[in-house]
């Protein structure tokens, strides 16, 4: 009876330790990843807005937002985000045709991730505005 206490004492002692205590950030995106889906440059401006909340106890700042290339620029907020309070990493991709695949590292004092870094991913598709081929269109319309 006794090994029994004292096994249930370990455990609750464990687990009450191992409960963490600080800033939390969740992003409301499935995987962090936004979906450009496929878009054109002329009907796209390529800025997309990552929303996340702290779920912690403890204010959340954002020390750092980098991209892995200068096609794409992030911004952070600049003042700390309280517990319960919600904020936006945006993200302008320069919308150059073709696979969009980057990744976006965001640095915090957060505790649920190794680090306090989050990786943000971006993907998607540029293709080039179609131009209407002038004769197609009249072969088109002969055929009629």
């Amino acid at each position: 009876m006794k090994k029994l206490m004292l096994i249930i004492a370990v455990l609750g002692f464990a687990l009450s330790a191992s409960a963490q205590k600080g800033a939390k950030i969740e992003f409301k995106d499935k995987d962090n990843t936004i979906d450009y889906g496929t878009v054109t440059k002329e009907s796209d401006n390529g800025v997309r807005v990552f929303e996340f909340t702290n779920t912690g106890d403890a204010p959340l700042i954002i020390t750092n937002v980098q991209s892995t290339c200068g096609c794409t620029v992030p911004s952070k907020p600049k003042e700390p985000i309280m517990p319960g309070k919600t904020g936006q990493i945006e993200v302008k991709y320069n919308m150059n045709p073709g696979p969009i695949r980057k990744t976006i590292t965001v640095e915090s004092n957060a505790v649920n991730y190794e680090g306090g870094k989050v990786p943000l991913k971006i993907k998607g598709t540029v293709v080039a505005a179609s131009d209407v081929n002038v004769m197609e269109k009249k072969k088109t319309l002969l055929n009629n």
